[in-house]
């Protein structure tokens, strides 16, 4: 049974269970703000997640990506579609019901300093978690802070800053080692190095690995740099346009894609070796309107290869391969130099 369709087998080490997940956003106009359509900005997304798993989730800027982790998270209600974490279903669970859940479920995001207090000090913005989850005393929340502090490359010295007096890599840092203070099971990354220096990002794209292996996390990693995601990721799944085109364990993925999309995507990677030569595959045309996505294959107005079936008829996700899954008609009709 195809794993990444809804009612689909899944590894009984799963943790994370999304199925048909949509997310519309209504557009209002008018004096009095009446709805004049809906933004589809997540439209039918289902995928799983194993213990101690790395997820990537790429695509354009704008394909759904991030409200997908924020539904994952409930900063958003969903419009349908089901979460289950851990064999239960949370996706309308009210806030008093999903409390317990709140410690398992973190976040660092993209823009460290608008997500930290600018007015709290370094150690109680990684203790306030922790406090609002256990009963501590302030030695014990400032001891717990002075260890994560150590664990994402930071001084117990630093606990008495004020974010501002961070640089923007350490901020991150701070962020992270507030999303460790509760011992979270997952941790949604959302663009967590796309702010930073380039020599920066290696080193906190590793810390991460490193956090991964020493506290057993799982990450959910939305981001649109394929090279990070290649560097960290188990498994990608890539989204055009809110839906999930593609999704194969890494090697799988940039070794073979599958889909058009996710060829273009990778044709743009920068290849370290000068001497190497890529064909770099132009998309013309712009991103359809999330407002009234095209009919059939959402690629379709881009696509090099589209052939009229694609212009009418929806792909459903199908198993090309062992656990290489795409949403692409001509999956069985590979062209000239593509989807081989």
């Amino acid at each position: 049974m195809n794993a990444v369709l809804p009612g689909g087998a899944a590894p009984a080490d799963t943790l994370l269970r999304v199925s048909e997940l949509r997310k519309y956003f209504p557009v209002r106009k008018g004096l009095f703000g009446a709805a004049s359509g809906e933004v589809h900005a997540v439209d039918g997304v289902s995928f799983w997640m194993r213990e101690g798993e790395t997820l990537g989730l790429v695509g354009e800027s704008g394909c759904g990506k991030s409200t997908t982790g924020k539904a994952i998270l409930r900063l958003l209600d969903p419009t349908s579609g089901t979460i289950e974490w851990r064999g239960r279903r949370i996706e309308r669970l009210g806030r008093a019901a999903m409390r317990p859940y709140r410690r398992e479920l973190q976040a660092v995001f993209q823009d460290p300093y608008s997500s930290l207090n600018p007015r709290m000090r370094a150690a109680d913005i990684v203790a306030e978690p922790l406090r609002n989850f256990e009963r501590v005393s302030r030695a014990q929340a400032r001891e717990r802070a002075a260890f994560l502090f150590e664990k994402v490359g930071l001084h117990a010295d630093q606990l008495v800053k004020f974010p501002h007096e961070f640089s923007g890599g350490q901020r991150q840092r701070l962020g992270i080692a507030r999303a460790l203070a509760v011992r979270p099971r997952l941790i949604v990354c959302d663009e967590p190095v796309s702010a930073l220096d380039v020599s920066v990002q290696a080193q906190v794209v590793n810390l991460l690995a490193d956090l991964q292996a020493d506290f057993g996390l799982s990450y959910l990693f939305v981001a649109h740099d394929l090279a990070v995601v290649e560097h960290i990721s188990d498994r990608v799944a890539v989204m055009y346009l809110g839906k999930i085109v593609e999704l194969t364990d890494r090697r799988s993925l940039f070794r073979s894609p599958q889909h058009p999309y996710t060829e273009a995507l990778l044709s743009a990677v920068p290849v370290p070796d000068p001497k190497a030569k890529r064909k770099r595959i132009i998309l013309t045309g712009d991103v359809p309107s999330p407002i009234a996505p095209p009919p059939g294959c959402r690629f379709h107005t881009r696509c090099p290869y589209a052939e009229e079936r694609c212009r009418v008829e929806e792909p459903v996700m199908k198993e090309v391969r062992p656990g290489h899954f795409v949403a692409c008609h001509l999956r069985n009709a590979p062209r000239e130099g593509a989807m081989q």
